[in-house]
């Protein structure tokens, strides 16, 4: 069963999130700070991390932050209403979904086996290799790569760029990206909007400038090739 690390500095909030896991069949592991959780990653290579913004000592972006230059982990933050901007920035740095406190534990359970479901959905799906030019995407390992050189995207990012690159040329809006990407959150649209420039900037640093273009009023598409 898949192992999530509960990174959160409230012992209350972090037993009850574990309690919920654990009956649900997945393992856990638990760090209160931003240095152990790091730490603890490394060690326990986990398949989700429940990420809490406000950490003592490194917060939840630093962390992030780390856990990016390591791999493609899936990671929902935990995060107060009042830090918007902080959320946006983590949905900048790599986090595939979020979830606003106060919540309830089986609001973020539904959230964890929605992110683990989208990430088994695509790996089960037996897709072909998609090839737009010299962009290559393989469903089947998460491996996306542009000219040769390898792409280090997110899972939420790699399914915006599959759906895309399966239908080049074709506009996709705001709400089919959401669908696609994180059909059971409750994240607002904009938020793909930050997905997209990850994508565009990790594209643009490959050698693949332009590739996604904005369809005023419509959308997005990935050129043809």
């Amino acid at each position: 069963m898949a192992l999530v690390l509960v990174v959160e500095d409230e012992p209350e909030i972090a037993e009850v999130l574990e309690g919920y896991l654990r009956q649900a069949g997945y393992r856990t592991e638990r760090a209160a700070d931003g240095v152990a959780a790091l730490a603890l990653f490394r060690a326990a290579r986990p398949d989700l991390v429940l990420l809490d913004i406000n950490l003592p000592g490194m917060d939840g972006l630093d962390v992030l932050r780390g856990i990016r230059k390591i791999d493609a982990t899936p990671v929902v933050f935990l995060t107060a209403r009042s830090d918007e901007l902080d959320t946006v920035l983590g949905l900048e740095l790599g986090a595939d979904d979020y979830v606003t406190k106060p919540f309830s534990p089986r609001e973020v359970m539904a959230r964890v086996k929605a992110v683990l479901r989208r990430g088994a959905a695509v790996d089960d799906a037996g897709d072909p290799v998609v090839r737009v030019g010299p962009l290559e995407l393989e469903p089947g390992r998460w491996r996306a790569t542009y000219d040769g050189h390898g792409l280090p995207v997110t899972v939420t990012e790699f399914r915006i760029l599959h759906h895309l690159a399966a239908h080049p040329g074709r506009v996709a809006d705001r709400a089919e990206l959401l669908e696609v990407a994180l059909p059971d959150s409750d994240a607002l649209e904009r938020v793909i909007d930050t997905h997209l420039k990850n994508l565009r900037r990790k594209l643009d640093e490959a050698g693949g400038p332009h590739l996604i273009e904005t369809v005023r009023g419509a959308g997005y598409r990935l050129r043809a090739r």
